[in-house]
Formats: structure tokens, sequence, C-alpha cells
């Protein structure tokens, strides 16, 4: 199962999903994260460059992409709470500290 949450350039838990710049993909397996992966999204710097709807659109895209079964974070506006209600992804509530952990904190008070 991939996991999406926002993350600094050292891999800690970032704030806020519509304007990170980077996120992390952890692929959950067996309560471990088997597979790791960040992106340089830039949602930071493409939030005011356009409307929300192309800017919710280019996220649904990236969740699309990577198969998105959850996004662990700890804020997100209510037009984005909307989307995952929609795509029926669930928003788990991020942990400071490293990001990795995070996710698997999240996951497992999930179950």
């Amino acid at each position: 199962m991939n996991i999406a949450t926002p993350v600094t350039e050292a891999g800690q838990s970032a704030a806020a999903w519509g304007k990170a710049h980077w996120i992390g993909v952890a692929t959950v397996e067996n309560g471990a994260v088997a597979a790791w992966q960040v992106h340089e999204v830039a949602w930071d710097v493409s939030h005011d460059e356009g409307t929300h709807g192309s800017h919710h659109a280019r996220i649904v895209r990236f969740l699309k992409e990577h198969d998105i079964a959850a996004v662990v974070v700890d804020h997100m506006g209510p037009g984005m709470v909307q989307v995952m209600q929609t795509m029926r992804i669930p928003v788990l509530p991020a942990s400071p500290g490293d990001a990795r952990a995070s996710v698997l904190a999240a996951v497992a008070a999930s179950r």
C-alpha cells in the first residue's frame, strides 16, 4: 500500500499538504516501509499560480500516478479534504520527526 506524506529535504515530517515542496511516498508492507521515494512536487510554488481547481487537479494526478491509498499529514484545507473524501483516500494524522516513522505510526493507529 502506498502512503504519501509531506516531508522536508532532510526526511522529516513537514506541515501542510497543499503547500508541500516534497512528498514522500512509502510503500508499506507487513507493518514496515518496503520502499521510500521522495518527489519534489513544488506545490508551495504552484499553489498561488492558478486556481484552486487547477492546483487540486495537479495533486489528484500525483495521487493517481502513485496509486496512493492514504495520506499522512498534519494539515489540509477544506477543499482538499473534500477531494480526498471523493477519492476515498483516508487522511491520517502525522507526527513530528522522521516522516517514515510518522507514516508507520499513522497506519498502525488506523487499524
